[in-house]
């Protein structure tokens, strides 16, 4: 800046103004300037600029995987939430910055608040990290988490009722007639936990028998799901329905069945989870409990920026939504 104030015969604060389109500087000086800064390729630093205004107009985008770190970017739940965050964050004219921590370190949410790269964040899941949500959210103000609502939480949540969401869809497993119903999922991460808890409290309602067979542990990567499924036919041959905890995990488990020679839904009744886009175009297509995603992440953005201007917020949580389709129910 200074260079372009000696070329142009001026002070630096009236090249500062004029590239800044301050009002205090005449029109001809300004076109003077700005055309001999840009003769010489001179651009504004935002991030030098950043430091000055103390803001970065940036929004953090991140993804810690810590239990889960099978499950990638890549996975269709996160495609869908990256694109919705992405284009809601933009509407505000922020750029976005996106991290995936995996398998995370401790104190790595510290470590990132403190590198001063972006204005606030927004943190796509819990995975096995509440402690590390909670010990920054006491101190950072501008952090919303899509999650579980959980007890002693200090951080604000936007997500979803899960629980409800995995009554919802063993009620429905239920009412169709399945009485050897599988859970299929990791239920240590604090969303799929409160799914299970759903599942279970549905069961027993039902007066239904549910033993460590029908619970079988399953990982989010279509790989680890697909062998998570082949043992769980192996140790409960007569299963005649799934609940898994995620739509890839479901997608999954249709492979297996069809590899078996199970029909679907005819033999084995499957549920998933997200309704991503993918559900609706599976064989057959895929029942599954619904997350308004484009909602979700319009309620998150909402949500931090409330926070930016120094408002305190409690969270919001949502209704899930059962989409029935084929899986469950005969052509």
């Amino acid at each position: 800046m200074s260079d372009i104030a000696r070329l142009c015969g001026v002070s630096t604060s009236t090249v500062s103004r004029a590239l800044a389109g301050s009002p205090l500087i005449q029109e001809a000086t300004r076109e003077m300037i700005i055309e001999i800064a840009d003769a010489n390729g001179y651009v504004i630093n935002p991030l030098a600029r950043g430091l000055r205004l103390q803001r970065t107009n940036t929004i953090g985008v991140v993804f810690p995987l810590g239990a889960i770190t099978a499950q990638l970017i890549s996975d269709p739940f996160f495609q869908q939430m990256l694109g919705h965050m992405v284009d809601e964050i933009s509407l505000r004219g922020y750029q976005i910055l996106i991290s995936k921590v995996a398998p995370p370190k401790p104190g790595w949410l510290r470590e990132l608040i403190k590198a001063h790269r972006t204005d606030g964040m927004v943190v796509i899941g819990q995975s096995d990290q509440h402690a590390a949500l909670n010990d920054a959210g006491q101190v950072y103000r501008p952090l919303v988490v899509w999650g579980a609502h959980l007890p002693d939480q200090q951080y604000c949540v936007v997500g979803l009722d899960n629980e409800a969401g995995g009554r919802l869809a063993t009620e429905h497993l239920i009412s169709i007639g399945r009485r050897r119903i599988a859970f299929l999922g990791d239920a240590s991460p604090p969303e799929i936990h409160q799914r299970h808890q759903g599942y279970l409290a549905a069961c027993r309602a039902a007066g239904l028998e549910v033993n460590a067979r029908l619970d079988m542990p399953a990982a989010f990567s279509p790989q680890q799901a697909e062998a998570a499924a082949e043992r769980l036919l192996a140790a409960s041959p007569d299963v005649d329905a799934i609940f898994a905890a995620s739509d890839v995990i479901a997608l999954s488990a249709l492979q297996v069945l069809r590899r078996a020679g199970r029909r679907v839904p005819e033999d084995v009744a499957v549920v998933g989870f997200d309704d991503a886009e993918v559900a609706s175009h599976s064989n057959p297509p895929l029942t599954t409990v619904r997350q308004d995603l484009a909602h979700g992440a319009k309620l998150m953005v909402d949500q931090l920026f409330r926070r930016l201007d120094g408002e305190s917020t409690d969270g919001v949580t949502l209704p899930p939504q059962l989409v029935i389709r084929q899986s469950t129910v005969a052509r």
